[in-house]
């Protein structure tokens, strides 16, 4: 049997992994003195209180090689072979700690087959090569079948999403003091994307209607050139913003219903309140990866 693996930071739901048999290692938040598990914990609740988070900021952690290893032992003695798929090395270093714990279960269980692979990013922009993985399993690929079709997905999702501010962004060091300063005072309202696994800015625009406006903009030119498999719409901090948008502005535009999601608090909280859209095309997506995307994979 082939066991399809990934990390909470994917942000997929627990009765949706369960019923598409996938297996989900989770990370974990750490505020105040006290640690969650991603995987279990009531983000809704948890993000409540986003706003008092930005003056101390919870911390995350990665997957304990421990951890890891007896993951990869318990398939490798019920004679499975794994695909896992992680958040982006660029963001994590569990991408790595999965690759050390695999190699070392194999030097334990020399028929113990794997391939790990980097998703480059986060959120359902990692969830849907999981979901492809899943789908050429279920149709009966073989491991390498199913890798491929993960690395194919990689190639073709995009994640786009605005924060509500640029506070969180400068706090976590990711901007300086003077940029969040006058990105607020001017009201600037970045779009932000992953890009070859790193977080990277998309677009800058004036409001955060404008920031919105760009993001369906973006996704509609990638649908009519490439065909759309799949979408949510992801949020960060109150889920009421990211429903409304949902309804009024991106379900009109493709005539279906669109599953409105929390992004993981490992990234989340980086971030703070924000918006966007997570989407699969039918092909690869432009500006998404450059080099081959084979190198993203680690095959025992």
């Amino acid at each position: 049997m082939i066991k399809i693996l990934t990390d909470s930071v994917a942000s997929i739901p627990a009765d949706v992994a369960r019923e598409a048999g996938i297996d989900v290692v989770t990370l974990f938040v750490n505020r105040e003195g006290c640690e969650y598990a991603d995987s279990e914990m009531d983000l809704d609740a948890f993000y409540a209180d986003i706003y008092d988070m930005v003056d101390n900021i919870p911390t995350s952690s990665q997957p304990s090689q421990h951890t890891l290893e007896a993951v990869f032992e318990e398939a490798a003695r019920a004679g499975d072979e794994v695909l896992g798929i992680f958040i982006s090395s660029e963001l994590s270093g569990t991408y790595e700690g999965a690759v050390r714990a695999a190699r070392a279960v194999k030097a334990r269980n020399i028929d113990f087959t794997y391939v790990i692979v980097d998703s480059t990013s986060c959120g359902y922009d990692e969830a849907w090569p999981v979901f492809d993985a899943v789908a050429a399993r279920d149709a009966g690929e073989d491991l390498a079948g199913c890798a491929a079709a993960a690395l194919r997905g990689i190639e073709s999702t995009r994640f786009l999403f605005t924060p509500e501010t640029l506070t969180f962004l400068q706090r976590g060091g990711r901007i300086g003091n003077a940029a969040a300063l006058l990105g607020n005072l001017i009201q600037l309202s970045p779009v932000l994307t992953v890009s070859d696994g790193k977080a990277d800015t998309f677009a800058k625009v004036r409001t955060r209607k404008k920031a919105l406006d760009r993001i369906v903009t973006e996704f509609k030119k990638d649908v009519e050139q490439h065909g759309l498999k799949h979408v949510v719409v992801h949020y960060i901090g109150d889920k009421a913003p990211a429903v409304a948008w949902a309804r009024e502005v991106v379900e009109p535009l493709i005539g279906r219903t669109v599953s409105v999601l929390p992004v993981s608090p490992v990234i989340g909280l980086h971030v703070g309140p924000a918006v966007g859209l997570a989407y699969e095309c039918a092909s690869a997506l432009a500006g998404k990866i450059s080099g081959p995307v084979q190198a993203r994979a680690c095959a025992s």
